[in-house]
């Protein structure tokens, strides 16, 4: 195949390396880096390549940024985790108040504070009628309140009510504030 065939096709071949054609017979083939020959940018120079990346204090403004705003999101975020643990503890308790209802129509009183929360699951031994008793328990496991403490349960409850189910807190402590209080299902 001549030059001249060759010539007629959209690449030459130059010793190996395939060259742009358009260029004329004689010419020596030029070293061409890969990004050029396609339209992209020239190589970096010793200038240039200095010059990529980024310095010291473009990186601290960057770390700066990022942890203020990793402060903004904490303080934000970790008050709302003592929220919804409270909000858990409430729903709990009125889903057992729930349940010593339906105990209570069933067995025409309430648990015992020596019998508590557990009646809801096995059937006391001083049941009146122990074949009221739902087969399976009224609840099929007790929850812990979201502190991991057992909830517990009072009759007579506070107020006048028959009985109250409540949590200690964070504290696990009678009392407290804030976070540390006592957390009651308060509408019955």
């Amino acid at each position: 195949m001549s030059m001249s065939e060759t010539a007629d096709r959209s690449i030459l071949p130059w010793k190996g390396r395939w060259q742009p054609a358009g260029l004329t017979e004689g010419c020596p083939p030029q070293r061409l880096h890969p990004s050029t020959a396609f339209g992209g940018p020239p190589p970096p120079t010793g200038e240039d390549r200095r010059r990529n990346g980024f310095s010291l204090v473009e990186l601290m403004v960057v770390l700066f940024i990022i942890g203020l705003l990793a402060v903004v999101v904490a303080v934000n975020v970790i008050p709302q985790g003592d929220k919804a643990m409270r909000v858990k503890a409430q729903a709990d308790i009125a889903t057992l108040g729930q349940q010593l209802e339906m105990y209570r129509l069933d067995n025409m009183a309430y648990p015992s504070a020596a019998e508590g929360l557990a009646a809801l699951r096995n059937p006391p031994a001083s049941l009146a009628l122990p074949q009221n008793y739902r087969s399976g328990g009224y609840i099929k496991d007790l929850p812990n309140d979201p502190w991991g403490r057992p909830y517990q349960y009072q009759t007579p409850g506070r107020n006048g009510s028959a009985f109250d189910i409540f949590s200690l807190g964070a504290d696990g402590k009678p009392g407290g504030d804030g976070n540390d209080a006592d957390i009651y299902a308060e509408s019955r």
